[in-house]
């Protein structure tokens, strides 16, 4: 099919929107995925607060939608003290009992319990430069380029050794799926299709 000013043709596993712009399907599904691909997806973040809050909605996503996530985020925000390491890492018991009692975001003792744990980590971790530059120490020399969502992997060897690195710190519910997700999210890697109105734009890689 040819394409027209009317009805442009995207390239496999993208889907042109209303606006003209390319994206994968599943940032074409929901208006709130629609806006996080556009604006925050794939950006690089290296704040250590940055780094702890996407790590930890990685692991709360486990096994669920990242749209429930993300409905979810600011009741989260609330939650973990706007993911301030210092502030979690003094949560006692009655804060698990709290946040178990709160309808408003993902209750499950153990993402609650390991995001304490990771915030603890966090900070024994400033003695080796700090969370952000730990994690972004796993950059791969090359990022995916992948034309359909098939071809985007799930993990990588620099997600496997950062799992293994973040465990031997303390973190926990860091495997090397979850980690991988991580990378995409916060520009390590840039796995936005080939063709996708946001290849490249992290300023990371070249599209």
């Amino acid at each position: 099919m040819k394409a027209t000013p009317d009805q442009p043709v995207a390239a496999p596993g993208l889907v042109v929107g209303g606006d003209g712009l390319a994206r994968p399907a599943w940032a074409t599904t929901d208006p709130l995925l629609r806006d996080y691909y556009d604006t925050e997806w794939g950006l690089p973040v290296r704040d250590e607060s940055g780094v702890y809050e996407r790590l930890s909605l990685e692991a709360f996503q486990s096994g669920l939608s990242w749209a429930t996530i993300l409905r979810k985020r600011p009741a989260f925000r609330s939650a973990f003290a706007g993911f301030d390491p210092d502030v979690v890492a003094r949560y006692d018991e009655a804060d698990v009992a709290r946040l178990m009692a709160d309808a408003a975001i993902v209750r499950n003792r153990a993402k609650i319990n390991a995001t304490i744990t990771n915030a603890q980590a966090t900070i024994r971790l400033r003695d080796k430069g700090g969370l952000g530059p730990f994690v972004w120490s796993f950059r791969p020399e090359h990022t995916p380029a992948p034309r359909t969502l098939g071809d985007v992997p799930s993990t990588s060897p620099e997600s496997v050794a950062l799992s293994k690195a973040l465990r031997k710190e303390g973190f926990t519910f860091v495997g090397p799926t979850t980690m991988f997700a991580l990378m995409e999210a916060i520009g390590i890697v840039d796995t936005h299709l080939v063709g996708s109105h946001r290849r490249g734009s992290s300023g990371v890689w070249q599209s």
